[in-house]
């Protein structure tokens, strides 16, 4: 009895101790530990903001008109190519008068007939009235002879009219220029049928030159009527001074961006040459910032954040920060660093709050010692002195050969 209660207990013993081992090799395995990584530190200091806002625009003339005929027609002439200079009153294009002609001639007959007309009136007037200090008739017919003769005058001053009307519109068929200026594009060709006003010649007149450019909406707060603006050529030449003449007052509807106009010196580049206008202020130029690598910044939530390095401990901890904006291809920090902290520049999205890392050092070959010189130098002179034996030994060859032949 007592012998069979032993084996039952080692059996039972046996048993939970599979039970343990077998429990103990379906649990989890513990985590592996991270790894030590290197990371690159940069420390903050104070810096200079050191970029502007620059905005590339194009000159252009103050005033530029896109003339069109004041009547319409078929073009039959164009007298003028893009580029061209024009003075006042030159021709630039022509329309088929033939019509309006006609219609002049047409008014023309009309007047003739009117003054006929009241010639015709008037000596019907002087006839009655003779009559009437005859005696011979009343009162009344003189009256209504007076009114046929006003009616007559009233016709003939219409007919008049008439024909000053069509006289300028056969005037119309011709395109002058308003002012002297310069042909920037042409907009309608020969034989081309246009109505009245449509755009055929654009013109850009001489005078006051303005650089156009847009501004985001961001900056357009930051532009005032009569600012002063730095202007350079994108082609050199010595900059120039600008002021800001105008601001529009809504955005583009495509690029939603404002358009500014600065007024320039008269010596500025040709029309429609591109130059960079950069605001004189509102910039931070010279200010002094703090300014981290772009490579350092991380998304943390609905802000940003860098690593900040720990090194008495070795490790790292997360430090939100505020941009403020860029400069080149760093980012400006407005708020959340001090100088002096150490920022994690690489590597930043594998790491985690209190990871241990270590600073890269660049590995650099160390310096040869005495005796590693003199090796180099042993190398040297046996690869020296062997390339002496080889051209040597070249130098003498043909000499043997001939030797041999004879």
């Amino acid at each position: 009895m007592r012998r069979a209660a032993r084996q039952r207990g080692a059996a039972q013993a046996a048993v939970a101790f599979a039970v343990a081992a077998l429990l103990a090799a379906c649990g989890k395995a513990p985590p592996p530990e991270e790894p030590l990584r290197a990371v690159k530190v940069v420390t903050v200091a104070q810096g200079t903001y050191a970029s502007g806002y620059e905005y590339a625009g194009e000159v252009r003339a103050r005033v530029e008109s896109r003339l069109g005929f004041r009547v319409g027609g078929k073009i039959t002439q164009r007298a003028v190519e893009p580029g061209q200079r024009v003075a006042r009153g030159q021709l630039l294009a022509q329309l088929d008068a033939r019509d309006y002609q006609l219609a002049a001639d047409a008014a023309r007959a009309q007047v003739s007939s009117a003054t006929t007309q009241r010639d015709l009136a008037a000596a019907d007037l002087k006839r009655y009235q003779g009559l009437r200090e005859q005696g011979f008739i009343s009162a009344a017919e003189i009256e209504r002879r007076t009114a046929q003769l006003k009616a007559a005058q009233a016709t003939l001053d219409q007919a008049r009219a008439q024909l000053s009307s069509q006289g300028n519109q056969a005037g119309y068929t011709q395109l002058v220029a308003d002012a002297p200026g310069i042909v920037t594009a042409v907009e309608a060709e020969v034989g081309q049928v246009v109505s009245a006003g449509t755009p055929v010649v654009r013109l850009a007149q001489d005078g006051p030159r303005d650089v156009v450019f847009a501004v985001p909406e961001d900056r357009v707060a930051a532009m005032r009527p009569g600012q002063a603006v730095d202007v350079r050529a994108w082609s050199g030449g010595a900059p120039m001074t600008g002021t800001v003449r105008e601001v529009a007052a809504s955005a583009d509807p495509v690029t939603r961006t404002f358009a500014v106009k600065v007024a320039v010196a008269e010596n500025a580049p040709p029309l429609g040459a591109t130059v960079y206008v950069t605001p004189r202020q509102g910039g931070a130029l010279g200010l002094p910032v703090i300014k981290l690598p772009t490579s350092a910044l991380r998304q943390e939530g609905q802000g940003s954040a860098v690593w900040v390095y720990d090194a008495a401990s070795g490790t790292v901890r997360s430090q939100p920060v505020q941009v403020a904006t860029a400069d080149g291809n760093d980012a400006v920090i407005a708020a959340g660093l001090a100088p002096g902290m150490q920022v994690v520049v690489t590597g930043v999205h594998v790491l985690s709050p209190g990871q241990k890392v270590t600073v890269y050092q660049p590995k650099v070959a160390p310096p040869l010692d005495g005796q590693a010189r003199a090796a180099t130098n042993n190398v040297v002179n046996t690869s020296g002195d062997a390339a002496a034996r080889a051209g040597a030994l070249r130098a003498s060859t043909p000499a043997s050969a001939s030797a041999a032949s004879r």
